[in-house]
């Protein structure tokens, strides 16, 4: 059996019958639709990139399974990352469209109860790979997972998610430094590393701004008047700004509100060209 297709139908058939995948309401309805499977090589150079660029405390694949196996000693390219964006429903995107200043109700469940589905498809792809006798982890939800203000990109982490998926060919990154997907950036990520061969996806661009349309046609922006506390301009993200706001101010706000011990904010990721798809100029 190919492993990758083998793997791409693990996920999908997860996120498809799961009964987890709810957004709790009386009436069930799905947080996520369908979802999008690439691969990259543990070998693959974009690691050794993203290290150089963003410090020495950050992972690669092989040292975040070196970590979590040290008695297997593998090489780079004996393992493979497994990455995933679950796109956002048409009812949660267009609800979200509709804020100027605060997450909709669907959106925090998204971000709350759709990470912890997340977390779940996580869990369940390590435990299928074992089953198999194959050795896998999930960053994520690895004690060795870590945030860090150290870097020119602080504060950050020492894996991401969004990187893991750009060098599996699943999207790039726009100005406000989501990641714009087949199915655009109202998504989640999530990845799990394993000691599989399994054929890198195609990676359909050379540039990891490929498809934002302020970097390639210098044109659109839309996101930038989106963001209540204007952490977003043409020399790009605010991480700060966005942070006190999303994780101080919002997490308050929530709580509050919906009674969701999370945050949330994601107004930049919606009514916008990219929200469910890659732009062209024609969506501007």
């Amino acid at each position: 059996m190919d492993k990758g297709f083998w793997i791409t139908d693990v996920i999908k058939d997860f996120v498809e019958k799961s009964p987890l995948n709810d957004m709790g309401f009386t009436v069930r309805e799905k947080i996520f639709a369908t979802p999008l499977v690439g691969f990259s090589s543990g070998a693959d150079p974009l690691y050794d990139e993203y290290k150089a660029h963003i410090g020495s405390f950050y992972f690669s694949p092989l040292e975040m399974f070196a970590k979590t196996f040290p008695d297997n000693k593998l090489a780079a390219d004996d393992i493979s990352v497994i990455s995933w964006i679950i796109p956002s429903t048409a009812a949660t995107r267009k609800e979200q469209a509709e804020q100027d200043r605060y997450p909709s109700e669907r959106w925090v469940r998204t971000r709350d109860i759709g990470e912890k589905f997340n977390n779940a498809i996580r869990s369940h792809v390590v435990e299928q790979l074992e089953a198999a006798s194959i050795l896998a982890l999930a960053p994520l939800l690895s004690p060795h997972w870590a945030r860090s203000d150290k870097g020119p990109y602080a504060p950050c982490s020492n894996w991401s998610e969004r990187h893991g998926a750009y060098a599996a060919g699943l999207g790039t990154f726009g100005l406000c430094d989501g990641l714009i997907t087949p199915v655009g950036k109202a998504m989640r990520v999530g990845s799990v590393i394993a000691a599989l061969k399994i054929p890198p996806s195609t990676r359909p661009y050379n540039d990891h701004h490929a498809y934002c349309l302020h970097f390639t046609e210098n044109i659109c922006r839309k996101c930038i008047p989106r963001c209540p506390v204007n952490a977003l301009s043409e020399e790009g993200h605010n991480k700060k700004r966005c942070m006190q706001y999303t994780e101080k101010v919002m997490h308050d706000y929530i709580k509050e509100k919906y009674g969701f011990e999370t945050y949330a904010c994601g107004l930049c990721q919606s009514w916008v060209p990219c929200t469910d798809k890659i732009p062209t100029s024609d969506d501007v």
